[in-house]
């Protein structure tokens, strides 16, 4: 990975192995950041995403293999117990055109992805609401 930062945004480039969650992370702990918005895009072979299902509060995960573009990754930057929380989704692009996507557990790239990253100022934390069965925003 290599970044580099203009006032309050962050220009990120992955490399090809890397994987997407894990390396945003990363730079959010290594830079501090606690609070932002994630956009990006590029190409992956190799993907989990996930769909939640509200009527029995459950999250369904789908391995995607094969050459991909990522049309969108977007999501944002949060806390949760003191920790790096993202909240990520993703819109994935095969061969065929056909178009995939969902809540983004995890993506290795095959060639690149770049990633900007917006920063704000403060933070906010996350807290698990059984009733939704998610864990939200607690302002």
């Amino acid at each position: 990975m290599e970044f580099r930062k203009f006032d309050n945004k962050y220009v990120v480039r992955l490399e090809k192995g890397e994987e997407v969650v894990e390396s945003i992370k990363a730079l959010c702990k290594e830079n501090n950041i606690k609070l932002g918005r994630v956009s990006g895009i590029g190409a992956t072979n190799k993907a989990v995403v996930g769909l939640f299902e509200t009527a029995n509060k459950e999250y369904h995960s789908k391995e995607l293999v094969g050459d991909m573009e990522i049309t969108n990754l977007a999501g944002n930057i949060s806390e949760k117990d003191g920790e790096v929380y993202l909240h990520l989704h993703i819109s994935l692009a095969n061969p065929n055109y056909n178009v995939f996507g969902g809540h983004l557990n995890s993506a290795v790239i095959s060639a690149t992805s770049e990633i900007i990253i917006d920063v704000i100022e403060g933070s906010v934390g996350r807290e698990f609401n059984e009733e939704i069965g998610l864990n939200l925003f607690k302002f």
